[in-house]
């Protein structure tokens, strides 16, 4: 006979949430992690970037370069720190790519029209096009997505990729998305089923 007394099943420390074995972070949320949906959000970026990445080496750029070229092709006039706040990276990184576009003829630099100390960023007619060329690169994948896809598949997607976005931000990412310039839908995008307008500015899915 056990020397120790027998523990009732009700008196047992139960087992780890998630099983004995369980990876710490299961065990921290106490459920799987979504590991579908953050590997196809990987691979589906992938992709997403890589059409712009080949287009891109072409012109000695990178993805970097893309980020600055988007951004004030979208919304001319824009400041270093306005570009900072989007981007959300330092000073001297930005340095280094905004020279190379600036250098190369894709971007050009202003007094600022209020305050002539500030520098504000506009791109000259070799950056529109590269610009332009790259979003309708990528558009054309959201395109062939949506032309296969149940109406409101885009307005779902939109607002999915809205939710993703950190609550703080996510009202002024909306607004500065909204607001940013136009330009006319190329022909060989037109207007797919459930992709809207086909406005290039809206469907190019912002960044790389």
């Amino acid at each position: 006979m056990d020397s120790e007394p027998r523990l009732k099943d009700a008196e047992r420390p139960s087992a780890p949430q998630g099983g004995a074995g369980a990876h710490p972070a299961q065990a921290a949320t106490g459920a799987e992690p979504l590991f579908e949906l953050i590997e196809l959000l990987f691979f589906a970026y992938r992709d997403f970037v890589g059409d712009a990445d080949r287009l891109l080496e072409s012109y000695g750029f990178g993805r970097a370069h893309h980020r600055v070229l988007h951004f004030v092709n979208r919304r001319p006039g824009l400041t270093i720190a306005e570009l900072l706040d989007i981007l959300k990276i330092t000073k001297q990184s930005l340095n280094r790519v905004l020279k190379e576009l600036l250098d190369k003829g894709y971007v050009e630099s202003r007094a600022g029209v209020t305050d002539r100390r500030q520098r504000q960023l506009y791109p000259t007619e070799r950056g529109t096009t590269l610009a332009l060329e790259i979003a309708r690169v990528q558009s054309q994948r959201f395109a062939r997505v949506f032309a296969a896809s149940s109406a409101g598949a885009r307005q779902d997607a939109t607002a999915f990729l809205l939710a993703m976005i950190d609550p703080a931000e996510r009202e002024k990412v909306s607004a500065l998305v909204k607001s940013g310039a136009h330009f006319p839908a190329s022909p060989h995008i037109g207007n797919s089923p459930g992709n809207g307008s086909g406005n290039v500015s809206q469907t190019s899915g912002e960044m790389s």
